[in-house]
């Protein structure tokens, strides 16, 4: 009847445990980090700046109009000039349309399309930076809470030790030094099972603040995340050179100092445009005029500014180049050493395991030599200690290998799982 119990309190609480995935975690991060609503925001903001950009193409009317209250007009008469004071007013309508700059506006406008585009990858990328911390964290309350089961069964089998120790004192079997070793143990196995509780709680707890919202007590994990194994594609370098968002973000600022560059080199050509005009003039004499033409306006001397400008976007676009060359070797550097520590973890994996089946294995005889009284305390403590340690050490190393398939993920750009 008790088994029954524990049994169906253990299936109840199963059913009550709430599951939060990886994906679910990724998706609400993406959906409430603040910094992600700021690069909306920005991406509409250039969307703005393009329109403004692209408004100098259109046609620009205004209309204007004028009241005196007095004025003097100067009027001839027989040979000589008189002077008049009246009051007059007048109203118009002008029209220009430019018709052509060298490339001036049309370079302004792309280069204002090519910030649209790099506000979209920068989010992309800030996106995929999320993931990458998502990831880290889950991955690590997943090794704490595995870690905090470890802890907590070497914690029982060590009150077991510390009892059974204290029964053989009373046989006169022990003596009072072996059983307070035992208690000793007792409480180191207690600090270690609260230093694995405070590092899920902080884990969980910064994960609840990128998620904007409270993670359950009772939350089960997907565990068999960190375990996945990584298969290398054959152009993966590639891959990354080309998906990579920093680069594209490099690649689109050498494209907006070009363009830059060329409007800003345009300058020197001046502009043509259309004008028309049409006003009404109320004066001592009511008449309308009418004016329609074209206009060229060619800059002679401006100080040095627009060669400054144009020498400034050309030195602009060559540091961009620049970075973008530096930044390629970064990746392929980081990309080397993550393939070169993950091959170095999948062997290590293999020999953790080996180790804890070897150290679980040399455990079971120490123990079953101890209750005969062939073993010493101290034998069984180092034998309980090297399960430990296989344990954990087998949970670190997946964890590790898990960060670096997580950064190779990042650094290709990837978003969604």
């Amino acid at each position: 009847m008790k088994k029954f119990l524990l049994l169906l309190f253990f299936c109840t609480s199963v059913v009550n445990a709430e599951v939060l995935t990886l994906q679910e975690s990724i998706d609400k991060v993406l959906q409430n980090y603040p910094d992600v609503k700021t690069f909306e925001l920005k991406i509409k903001q250039s969307e703005s700046s393009y329109r403004s950009a692209f408004a100098d193409y259109l046609p620009q009317v205004e209309v204007q109009g004028e009241y005196d209250a007095t004025g003097t007009y100067v009027l001839p008469q027989n040979g000589s000039f008189h002077t008049v004071d009246d009051s007059g007013w007048n109203a118009g309508v002008n029209l220009k349309q430019k018709i052509w700059d060298f490339s001036k506006t049309s370079s302004k406008v792309n280069a204002s399309k090519v910030d649209k585009d790099i506000s979209q990858l920068s989010l992309k990328e800030l996106k995929a930076l999320l993931v990458y911390k998502v990831k880290s964290l889950y991955e690590l309350m997943v090794v704490q809470s595995e870690a905090i089961e470890v802890r907590k069964k070497d914690l029982e089998s060590k009150e077991a030790y510390y009892e059974q120790a204290r029964a053989l004192v009373k046989q006169g079997l022990k003596t009072e030094a072996d059983a307070n070793r035992f208690l000793s143990a007792v409480y180191l196995a207690k600090d270690n099972l609260a230093i694995a509780q405070t590092s899920y709680e902080k884990a969980k707890a910064t994960l609840s603040l990128y998620m904007d919202e409270k993670i359950p007590q009772n939350i089960t994990l997907e565990r068999e995340f960190l375990k996945r194994e990584f298969h290398s594609p054959a152009n993966l370098q590639k891959d990354i050179l080309q998906s990579n968002y920093s680069l594209q973000i490099d690649e689109q600022n050498i494209k907006k100092n070009i363009l830059l560059h060329k409007s800003a080199q345009a300058s020197h050509y001046g502009s043509i445009d259309a004008i028309a005009s049409y006003n009404h003039i109320d004066t001592l004499n009511v008449y309308d005029t009418k004016l329609a033409g074209v206009t060229l306006s060619i800059p002679l001397y401006s100080g040095g500014r627009v060669s400054a400008e144009a020498q400034k976007a050309q030195i602009s676009a060559q540091i961009a180049a620049e970075q973008k060359r530096s930044r390629e070797l970064a990746l392929k550097e980081e990309l080397n050493n993550l393939l070169f520590d993950i091959e170095r973890y999948n062997n290590t994996v293999a020999a953790r395991k080996a180790q804890l089946t070897s150290a679980q294995s040399t455990k079971n005889v120490l123990d079953a030599r101890y209750k005969e009284g062939l073993a010493t305390y101290i034998e069984v403590l180092d034998a309980t200690s090297q399960v430990l340690n296989a344990r954990l050490s087998l949970l670190e190393t997946y964890y590790s290998r898990a960060l670096s398939m997580d950064r190779i993920d990042y650094l290709q750009g990837k978003i969604d799982e």
